[in-house]
């Protein structure tokens, strides 16, 4: 009898997952909640089940029978879901509540990395308008502002000069666009950005193919910071030795500090990363898949997911288990809404999506049905995700896709991926 698995969440990253796991040759019965039109071709869509409540999700699972449920969000991890699953005996894809605070406190972060001795950029913490102004004169610019708590990926103000700074300021201590929050100052990293999430089971991690992203909405990586506009996968400059190394060096340190504290992390363990001139530093962690990365990642895995999932949840259970990626290139290019990421246009219509999923994968991120088209739900709205035996190919395909789709005030880089071609064509002898 195959598994039921209901996947939490309702966003491109979860139709990633759900695509992922409905490729598994043991046929698991698919359930997620809420979801989206495009997640229910593969899946029943429980549009009424709210994912941060603990109660109502594990009464469902029992009501369902389900046999592993995956979060795919970070506010259900917080708000402590896999925790009342696990007492209610329902094996949980994801960390308990308290080790869910490596992403739910971006101070709780800094100072478990401190901790598990895991390089960081250096920072100062302030609650008030007045200690932000002197942390930043003594860090001086350019600097990076984080709001304390969860933002949506919106919450990290990059400054270049002390006027952006001080407007920084005022948003996080005058304004309050992110409610009532400690601020983390750090100082700024130059480099190059790579995401690395490891699978782990509370004893080890297992470091999946590193990806990179685009958090900016413009291309040259200008404007405001997104959710994410864009990835691609492998990455060229790391190595499979490099891959271990560096798993090593950002993700097992933190399992076995959680391990310590009775808090052992199960699930995914997004490190962000900037390789500096002085090595790779830690930006972030996020306890769950990254969105786009998972995107670009999931669709170059060759190891059977449902497997990884269930073994994930218990102790150790991931010492007998390869993971194994096609020798293949992904590159994810992410369609926004109008105004994204500031305010978000909803109900445009959506054209173009059969001739897109002829080209490419498409994964649905913000999207809604209306009298029988499928329709924007704002913010970002599709992911085209583009495969191919280099990189310049597989760009070629998303790229194809993403015109091929319409919706008016459709946003999208047009840089995604520039550098992995570059590189690519860089080492080819001809």
């Amino acid at each position: 009898m195959s598994a039921r698995i209901l996947v939490l969440g309702g966003g491109g990253r979860e139709h990633a997952i759900v695509k992922a796991l409905a490729r598994s040759p043991q046929s698991p019965e698919l359930f997620c909640a809420p979801g989206n039109p495009g997640i229910a071709a593969d899946a029943t869509c429980l549009a009424d089940l709210d994912p941060v409540d603990p109660a109502a999700v594990t009464a469902k699972a029992v009501e369902l029978g389900i046999d592993l449920v995956a979060v795919g969000p970070e506010a259900p991890l917080v708000a402590g879901v896999v925790d009342a699953l696990s007492e209610a005996g329902i094996a949980a894809f994801g960390p308990s509540g308290a080790a869910a605070q490596l992403e739910g406190s971006k101070s709780f972060a800094k100072k478990a990395m401190e901790e598990a001795g895991v390089p960081t950029a250096g920072y100062g913490v302030v609650t008030d308008r007045e200690s932000a102004l002197a942390k930043v004169a003594e860090t001086g610019c350019p600097v990076v502002l984080k709001a304390d708590g969860l933002a949506a990926g919106k919450g990290v103000l990059i400054c270049l000069d002390e006027t952006e700074a001080h407007e920084a300021i005022e948003v996080f201590f005058t304004e309050q666009r992110f409610g009532q929050t400690e601020v983390v100052v750090e100082e700024f990293l130059e480099g190059e950005e790579l995401s690395l999430l490891a699978i782990c089971d509370g004893e080890r991690a297992i470091p999946l193919a590193p990806a990179q992203d685009y958090k900016r909405i413009g291309e040259g990586d200008t404007g405001p910071n997104t959710g994410g506009m864009g990835s691609y996968s492998p990455v060229q400059t790391v190595s499979s030795d490099q891959l271990e190394e560096l798993s090593a060096t950002v993700h097992q340190p933190i399992v076995d500090l959680m391990a310590r504290r009775g808090h052992p992390f199960h699930g995914v363990l997004y490190a962000g990363l900037m390789m500096t001139a002085d090595g790779p530093k830690v930006l972030e962690y996020n306890t769950r898949f990254g969105d786009p990365e998972t995107q670009a990642v999931l669709p170059r895995l060759q190891s059977d997911l449902v497997d990884l999932f269930f073994a994930a949840t218990k102790p150790g259970g991931l010492a007998d288990l390869e993971v194994s990626f096609a020798d293949q290139f992904a590159v994810t290019v992410v369609l926004a809404s109008a105004g994204y990421p500031a305010s978000s246009s909803k109900g445009d219509v959506i054209t173009g999506l059969e001739e897109a999923a002829r080209l490419a994968e498409v994964v649905h991120a913000g999207t809604a049905e209306a009298n029988g088209e499928i329709v924007t739900a704002g913010g970002r709205v599709l992911n085209l995700t583009g495969l191919g035996p280099d990189a310049a190919t597989a760009r070629d395909r998303a790229y194809d896709a993403a015109d091929a789709v319409n919706f008016d005030g459709k946003q999208m880089r047009r840089d995604i991926a520039e550098r992995a071609v570059r590189r690519e064509r860089d080492q080819d002898p001809k």
